[in-house]
């Protein structure tokens, strides 16, 4: 008996046929970029103009975007990660994914039922004789079986079918991270968005006061006849110009904040209460920029890839498995009696045991083909993977050259700001002195209102790409509560 027991482990220890699955190989690169990045970026002297320092084989904090140092931010993030569906979705799918595997492994096991038929029955006793005991022609039949089959796991079909499906649980796992990754990114990239619409608007606003007091200048100066009714007509003319662009940014910030709500799992009548200016959050100084061997451990869509690849890896042994000998035990007992009180007596009893093989000889080349068409998947999935990580590591190279620009850019823009500024307050007085034709004072005027938008833009641009910074690098999920530490270990 124990030899029979010992049986099935030893049937489900015997290799499985098909490839064993090898994790792919990092890219052996020491950088994202064709040349090396400076070690700081420039600082200017505004908002959002601090230098901000790459540090190497820094880790990435679970919580990154509690470096920007906003409450409001923070409290909107929680509540999304609560309450947006997208997330929900992902979440549910992997439940899905992993009842899927749970279900496969129950093949591992004996199947074993239970059957209870009670019959009445007339038998033709002119042409056979009555299956009765008593011999009468109508009589009830009871009959209890209990059923046990067991299809053994010779080959390994059934492992490389869990193997599969856990391969897609796994990538479905980190389906649920990349939604997690992109969520908390887009929200505070949807914050940085709002928060530079508002300064656009503060901006525009401003511009709007200083060439209405100019229009009243100019009207009290044509009143006097110090200047032509056409300079009056000039500067009505910038400054409805100059209004006519608040209503655009003024639609673009109620979509904003719209978007703001969806993500938050709101609808926009129950807009969330938390609002967003550039001069509330806090520009990290210290970027953690993790080796570009680390890259394809840590990014989500990377590891996804990775586990759909081992999926068609192990459908290949599925289906080489189908083309090989099927092997089946079965065994039955029960006891049949024509009353109810005689089930289990003497002489009721039934059995049977049997085994039996099934070698697959001719089906239109299906099996045959199924296999090339799963070695076909693994190619295609194998190319896709190569693709995710080329992507990934051009997104991290795209961000890295925006954070540089970005810097270069800011510090421009705050230097153009300031001169456009001074040179409107010169050409200001010098207006009121009588000393400047009104032609160049609306040039000054629009170009500082052009500076001021640039500038508002360019803050906005750092912290959105410092954002996109910590999303291209995977966004610390490894250190988040909750993760297995098999997994954190994985990217380490």
């Amino acid at each position: 008996m124990r030899r029979f027991a010992v049986l099935p482990v030893l049937l489900l220890s015997a290799c499985a046929v098909g490839p064993d699955f090898k994790t792919p190989e990092a890219p052996k690169v020491e950088r994202y970029t064709a040349a090396p990045l400076p070690g700081t970026t420039v600082s200017a002297q505004v908002a959002g103009g601090e230098p901000q320092r790459f540090v190497d084989g820094r880790d990435i904090p679970a919580q990154w975007w509690l470096l920007f140092h906003s409450p409001a931010l923070n409290s909107l993030i929680e509540e999304s990660l609560k309450n947006n569906p997208n997330l929900q979705q992902a979440e549910a799918s992997l439940r899905m994914a992993q009842e899927n595997v749970y279900a496969q492994q129950g093949a591992y096991y004996p199947s074993v039922s239970a059957n209870f038929s009670p019959s009445r029955q007339k038998d033709a006793l002119a042409t056979v004789t009555s299956n009765a005991a008593s011999g009468a022609a109508v009589y009830n039949l009871h009959t209890l079986q209990l059923n046990i089959s067991y299809v053994p796991d010779v080959f390994g079909g059934n492992r490389r079918q869990v193997e599969s499906l856990q391969a897609q649980s796994d990538a479905q796992r980190f389906e649920r991270e990349a939604a997690y990754l992109t969520l908390t990114s887009n929200v505070v990239a949807a914050a940085v968005q709002e928060a530079s619409l508002r300064a656009q608007i503060a901006a525009t606003d401003k511009m709007v006061k200083l060439e209405q007091e100019t229009l009243d200048l100019t009207k009290r100066q044509s009143e006097l006849g110090a200047v032509p009714e056409a300079a009056v007509a000039a500067q009505i003319t910038v400054l409805a110009q100059t209004q006519a662009q608040l209503p655009p940014l003024q639609k673009q910030l109620a979509q904003q904040r719209d978007l703001i709500a969806a993500l938050a799992g709101r609808l926009q009548a129950d807009m969330p209460q938390q609002t967003f200016e550039l001069s509330a959050l806090q520009l990290p100084q210290e970027l953690p920029l993790t080796l570009p061997s680390q890259l394809v451990r840590q990014r989500p869509d990377v590891r996804a890839a990775e586990e759909n690849l081992h999926a068609a890896s192990a459908d290949i042994g599925v289906a080489v498995a189908n083309m090989l000998p099927q092997f089946t035990l079965t065994a039955g007992g029960g006891s049949m009696a024509n009353q109810l009180s005689d089930l289990f007596k003497s002489g009721t009893g039934f059995w049977s045991v049997a085994g039996g093989v099934t070698q697959p000889l001719f089906q239109g080349g299906t099996l045959l083909h199924r296999k090339r068409a799963a070695e076909a998947a693994y190619d295609a999935a194998a190319a896709q993977y190569r693709a995710t990580v080329i992507a990934a590591f051009q997104n991290v190279a795209d961000t890295l050259q925006a954070l540089q620009s970005d810097a270069d850019a800011l510090q421009a823009a705050a230097i153009a700001e300031h001169a456009a500024a001074d040179s409107l307050a010169i050409a200001r007085r010098q207006v009121e002195l009588g000393d400047m034709a009104y032609i160049t004072l609306l040039s000054t005027e629009q170009s500082y209102q052009q500076a001021a938008l640039n500038l508002a833009q360019a803050q906005a641009n750092r912290y959105a790409d410092t954002a996109a910074l910590f999303q291209a690098l995977g966004g610390g999920w490894w250190n988040r509560s909750g993760i297995g530490t098999e997994n954190r270990a994985q990217t380490n």
